[in-house]
Formats: C-alpha cells, sequence, structure tokens
C-alpha cells in the first residue's frame, strides 16, 4: 500500500460538512415572567412582568432595588440532590431549561450516537453568587472551609459542563463570552458545529448574578436604572428611559441539523436563516454603532430583503444614547416605521447572556403563533425616534414569516441573527 492509503486507513472517519440548514426543535425557557415555556409565553402575550423589589438578598442598600428574578423555583423540586452542592442557582436554571428543551424536542439523547451531539451556551458572569459565598467561607473561616465545588462552579463554561454531563452530550461543546450578545453568538457557533458534521447542539443561554457580588459588579457599569417604580424603571425607547433593570433567566434551545431533524421526523419552529456579528468602533472615534451592519450582514446571510422581515426583536438598552443608536440602526436598514418593533424585555429585565435567546425563543413562537409580543411600559417614545413600536397589547398579524433579532453586549459587541418559518 502507498503511504497516503495507510493513513487514510489508520485515520478515523471524519463526518462530511453538513450542506443542509439548521433548524429549532426544542426551547426550554426559565424567566422572570414564567417558569417553563408555555407559562412564560402567556404571560408575555398578557403584557404580565416579572420586575420586583430584589428578593435574593437585601438590597435596600443599594441604589437599584428591583430585579427580574424566576418567580417559584425550588430547585429541589428539578434538580437531582447530588447535583445541588455543586451548581450555582443559574446552572440550576439553564438545566430546568435544557430539560424541558430536550423534552420538547422529542430526542432521545441516549439513543444517539456517541459524539452526535454536543452544548455551546453563553454567559456573562458564571456562577457569582456560588462564588461568593466559597469568598465569603474563605475570607471569614479559612481555606479549608471552601467547598471544592468552588474550582468550576464559578466559572463561565459551567453550565456548558454541568449540561454536557447530565445529558452525556460528548459531542463539540464550548461557551460564548460577549455579555448581552452571547445568546445570539452561541447559537451562531452551534450552527458552525452543525455544518462540520454535529447532528444536535444544545444552545442559547440563561444568565444571571442577583448577589450582592454580581450587583456591585453591574452598578459599576453605570447602566442600571435607579428608579424604584417596576413599571417605570426599564422604558428602553421612551422619553423617560435612565437605564435597564437586570434580571435573571433566558431560554436553552435545541438546534438541528435539518437534513436529521426531517428524517426523525421532528417537529420544527424555525430555521436559523442568518448570523452576523460587529464590533463596535473604539470609544471616542465618533464612529457608527455596528449594529446597522449587523442586521444588514445577517439578512445578506440569509438571502433575504428587509422587506421580508415581519418583526424586529430589539435589544432595547433603556439608555438614551444606546436607544437611539439602536432606533437610528433599525430605521436606517427599514425606513422610518418601517418594520414593526418589539421589545419583550421590558417584561424580564435585561438578562445578560440569557436574553437574547429568549428573543429567540420568543421569535420563533411569534412565527408559531402569528403574534408579535408587547414592549410594557413605554408609552411616549423619546424625540427623533421613528420606531413603530409594539405598546399596550400583543399584535396579531396574519402571518409571522421571518423574525430579525438584535442584541449587543457591554464592551461593543453586536450581533444579529434572522429566524424564519420552517
Amino acid at each position: 500500500m502507498s503511504s497516503d492509503v495507510l493513513e487514510r486507513a489508520a485515520a478515523p472517519e471524519q463526518a462530511a460538512p453538513r450542506t443542509t440548514g439548521a433548524v429549532f426543535t426544542g426551547i426550554g425557557v426559565t424567566a422572570p415572567n414564567g417558569l417553563g415555556t408555555e407559562a412564560w409565553w402567556a404571560a408575555t402575550l398578557r403584557g404580565e412582568h416579572g420586575i420586583r423589589p430584589v428578593r435574593r438578598f437585601d438590597a435596600s442598600g443599594y441604589p437599584a432595588t428591583l430585579a427580574g428574578e424566576v418567580p417559584g423555583f425550588d430547585a429541589r423540586a428539578h434538580i437531582p440532590s447530588r447535583l445541588l452542592p455543586q451548581t450555582d442557582h443559574q446552572t440550576r436554571l439553564a438545566l430546568v431549561a435544557t430539560q424541558e428543551a430536550l423534552d420538547d424536542s422529542g430526542i432521545d439523547t441516549d439513543a444517539l450516537p456517541e459524539y452526535a451531539a454536543g452544548v455551546v451556551t453563553a454567559s456573562s458572569a458564571g456562577g457569582f453568587e456560588f462564588g461568593q459565598r466559597e469568598l465569603e467561607a474563605l475570607w471569614s473561616q479559612g481555606g479549608q472551609y471552601v467547598s471544592a465545588y468552588q474550582s468550576f462552579a464559578w466559572f463561565y463554561a459551567v453550565n456548558s459542563g454541568q449540561i454536557s454531563i447530565r445529558h452525556k452530550l460528548r459531542g463539540p461543546s464550548g461557551v460564548l463570552v460577549s455579555e448581552g450578545a452571547g445568546g445570539l453568538d452561541a447559537v451562531a457557533q452551534a450552527r458552525r458545529q452543525l455544518r462540520r458534521g454535529s447532528s444536535v447542539i444544545v444552545t442559547g443561554g440563561v444568565d444571571g448574578a442577583v448577589c450582592p457580588w454580581g450587583w456591585t459588579a453591574q452598578l459599576a457599569g453605570r447602566r442600571l436604572s435607579t428608579s424604584g417604580d417596576p413599571e417605570r424603571a426599564y422604558v428602553p425607547f421612551d422619553a423617560g428611559a435612565r437605564g435597564h433593570v437586570p434580571g435573571e433567566g433566558g431560554a436553552i434551545l435545541v438546534l438541528e441539523d435539518e437534513q436529521w431533524a426531517r428524517e426523525r421526523g421532528a417537529r420544527v419552529y424555525g430555521r436559523l436563516a442568518g448570523y452576523a456579528a460587529t464590533f463596535d468602533p473604539r470609544p471616542g472615534t465618533g464612529g457608527e454603532s455596528g449594529l446597522r451592519r449587523a442586521a444588514e450582514l445577517a439578512l445578506a446571510d440569509a438571502g433575504l430583503p428587509h422587506e421580508a422581515v415581519d418583526v424586529v426583536f430589539a435589544d432595547a438598552a433603556g439608555l438614551p444614547d444606546l436607544d437611539r443608536a439602536e432606533a437610528d440602526a433599525i430605521t436606517a436598514v427599514f425606513g422610518p416605521r418601517g418594520v414593526p418593533v418589539t421589545a419583550p424585555k421590558t417584561m424580564t429585565g435585561r438578562l445578560a447572556a440569557g436574553g437574547a435567546s429568549l428573543d429567540l425563543a420568543a421569535a420563533l413562537l411569534s412565527i408559531r403563533d402569528s403574534v408579535l409580543p408587547p414592549t410594557v411600559h413605554v408609552h411616549r417614545q423619546a424625540a427623533g425616534i421613528e420606531l413603530d413600536l409594539v405598546t399596550g397589547a400583543a399584535r396579531e398579524r396574519r402571518e409571522v414569516r421571518t423574525a430579525l433579532v438584535l442584541a449587543r453586549g457591554a464592551g461593543g459587541f453586536n450581533a444579529a441573527a434572522v429566524v424564519a418559518a420552517p
């Protein structure tokens, strides 16, 4: 035999690159206005918000006192007892969302080929609450009182790791850290893994740092609203916008190779038709935000004109300058009031890396149900902002075929994703 034949015979067989698309077949949600996908979606369409005074710790001495916290969550009812000592609160939320997403998809992970499925999630802080508790033990009692699980429970990749272990997903895995843009970036990385030969990737993001350490870090960013009124604290694009309310939760999504999904007879919510990411110019240079370019590139990746978009899910920073930059980007692509725009995160607060994946879930369910969720608490758009904002109540449509989801992360990250009907 020639040497090249021997090398091919000895090398492990590699999966051929995929040429079909990526489709969403499962959704799992843990959100401040609903635990579980259908409970959250029903509350969202009713315009019910989950922003309340902080309950996870005493925030009365801090400038910001409101948060979006997942209601009625008892980890002991959802998580095996052996996992409780080694998981942070946000990891427990992620595990619950993952179980729902996999159940929803109908995939039996035990029956999958060993390396066919992987996990790619987004994170912004890791297990902050777990880390704070163990650091307090270190300072007050000594190193012998620090949990051995501190070695990983605080880490950015912990959700991916715990999901992978629990569900035996041994294929390509990883984590994306780009703050609020992460929920889209993770899904895009999942699509890359499908194109490289994987069949299923569990993806999205569940995040949160509602604890004193996390609170202090978020306050340092100077983006939190200090209003004590839950209905006026987070009002993006409104004349009274003065910051955002942080929250916890997000969505885990099952993304499959389209051919694989069809062959197994999967129910499909929609396709990941396009994606793009850009960076803002260096602060102080006066350049345009990269968000418009991200939207245009995502539409180009999808092969769709802007007229095909039925709704835009806005990033909705809640700060006047950032809101205006986003409104200008949307107007530059679609024209003044050229497309319905919504920000259902006004009902949850901004969920860091979990927010964009929750918007993706909302976009997929908007396509399923032909309805656009509302932006609550916004009554008077700021001067110069010309958006067709869905306010007051959900807006029914004859059909919703295509949605554009926008996301930005602190530090200049921009991402845009196009989801389309099956």
